[in-house]
């Protein structure tokens, strides 16, 4: 029997620099123009055109996807799962529904971007979705909905779904534009995500001299959220909700300043000034009325987790094949091939896998993290639909404690350990790139690191950290179980700790 063809496509953009008015690049293709092409135009050759790591050992385009998109294709390939098409949001609800992303993480984001930004604005915005692998972006009326689906060994894959509907709508892999800003420096040279804070005028497009600002967990308020919406006490300080008011020079001259002006984070000379927008967008159009800034917090600090795990991933693999090639064993080296202890490698080796690990250890430790200046912690709480939907999900431990606990008084995770441990592509990073983060936690969660670069990590919290992965973190290395045992702490009895957003 012959084999059935590949239903991944591959999306060839047209490109339009949008060049200032690039504000934001969480959701594919953030500076490509989109056409709808003929179904024959849409299927790209494999070597078709050129993506960093499209050769070994990485086969960023050749090696099939296991992503969470991938796998719903197959799913609706083999007519085990159906999108349906509703007349207000298209197939919106049903991909939320299908890959389990939940309405109420939604963000909005008003500068434009993404290859539909003619639809973008103030009064437009684009809302975006996530979980703990898939980022979705909806814009009104748009062409296309925009996916970034992330692979455990692979990283970031990016998709489009038309949106007009269809007797058999199809994901369509869409990388070979995506990857011109999705590995970039602001994601860590792999693919991935990031957020940017930017200036945006009363239209959506970057006002000149205006400074942007990569977004992560370590970003101060006061550089946050600008071309966004956010709503609640968290915003305030922030640049969200607030435009650039462009008038002609003279008229400017004649006029005193709003008194809605705020002032702009760490301002500079020529700095232009900030007025607030309000809400002047159709709440109603959305599925959630809210732009949730915890919603906004949690994708900070995820982004730049995800980049940081694909970044270990790569750099080990590449290190190994490296090595491989040296010793003359062959041109590729298998995922599932035993790895060398990391004392064994030359410094070289080394340092290129230890580097992002450390990097990635703490990271998800939140070392430097921003503090959120003492907020009302139970009234975030209770005005956030997502806060309590996302700590829902978390893992518990016998004491009722979950990594996915909220503090949000001066940071944002009661128990500063990224959720993202027990993600597949956390558990899918390489030797020995995984024993050396897991040992490297295990020393500072003891306290057998003293130095002062994790002395803002409280003894309680890693004592409670500790406690919280050995009792829900299945398969943990052999040094995490003997000191369990010699210390009579519990351990994770079943490999069914996992997070119930990764089905």
């Amino acid at each position: 029997m012959a084999k059935a063809p590949r239903r991944t496509v591959f999306v060839k953009f047209r490109a339009h620099l949008l060049g200032a008015a690039t504000a934001l690049t969480v959701i594919a293709a953030g500076v490509a123009g989109y056409t709808p092409l003929p179904a024959q135009a849409q299927i790209a050759v494999r070597n078709q055109g050129y993506v960093p790591y499209t050769d070994a050992p990485i086969f960023y385009r050749t090696r099939d996807p296991l992503d969470p998109v991938a796998l719903l294709q197959k799913q609706l390939d083999a007519g085990k799962a159906k999108l349906t098409y509703e007349d207000d949001h298209g197939y919106l609800k049903s991909v939320l529904r299908l890959l389990d992303v939940p309405a109420a993480s939604q963000t909005l984001v008003f500068s434009k971007t993404s290859f539909q930004y003619p639809h973008i604005s103030p009064d437009h915005p684009r809302a975006l979705y996530y979980n703990d692998d898939v980022y979705v972006g909806s814009v009104r009326d748009g062409k296309a909905i925009e996916i970034i689906s992330f692979d455990p060994m692979q990283g970031a894959m990016f998709y489009v779904l038309d949106e007009p509907k269809s007797d058999k709508p199809v994901f369509q892999r869409a990388e070979l534009d995506c990857t011109t800003c999705h590995i970039a420096p602001g994601t860590r040279g792999v693919p991935g995500v990031f957020l940017k804070s930017v200036y945006p005028t009363e239209t959506g497009t970057l006002a000149p001299r205006g400074t942007t600002y990569i977004t992560d967990q370590k970003s101060p308020l006061t550089e946050r959220w600008g071309g966004w919406y956010a709503d609640g006490p968290l915003s305030k300080g922030s640049m969200a909700n607030a435009a650039v008011i462009q008038v002609a020079a003279s008229a400017a001259a004649k006029q005193p300043s709003p008194a809605s002006a705020i002032t702009p984070p760490q301002p500079s000379p020529g700095a232009p000034k900030l007025d607030r927008l309000g809400k002047p967008y159709d709440a109603a159009a959305y599925l959630v009325p809210d732009s949730d800034p915890v919603a906004h917090l949690v994708l900070a600090h995820q982004t730049q987790m995800h980049n940081l795990i694909t970044l270990t991933n790569y750099q080990t693999r590449i290190a190994l094949h490296a090595l491989a090639k040296e010793a003359g064993s062959g041109p590729t080296q298998s995922d599932n091939d035993a790895a060398p202890s990391l004392d064994s490698l030359p410094e070289k080796a080394r340092q290129q896998i230890v580097g992002p690990a450390e990097q990635l250890l703490r990271y998800m430790l939140f070392i430097n993290e921003a503090p959120l200046g003492g907020q009302d912690a139970r009234a975030v709480i209770a005005s956030s639909a997502f806060a309590r939907e996302f700590a829902g999900r978390g893992v518990q431990d016998s004491q009722r404690r979950s990594l996915r606990d909220f503090d949000l008084h001066d940071r944002i995770f009661r128990y500063p350990c990224s959720y993202l441990i027990y993600n597949p592509a956390f558990d899918a990073l390489p030797e020995p790139a995984r024993g050396y983060v897991y040992r490297r936690l295990l020393q500072v969660l003891t306290g057998q690191d003293t130095s002062p670069d994790f002395a803002a990590l409280a003894a309680p919290d890693r004592k409670a950290i500790l406690s919280i992965l050995l009792e829900t973190k299945p398969n943990l290395p052999a040094e995490w179980q003997d000191y369990a045992r010699s210390n009579q702490l519990k351990l994770a009895s079943a490999p069914t700790g996992v997070l119930r957003s990764n089905p």
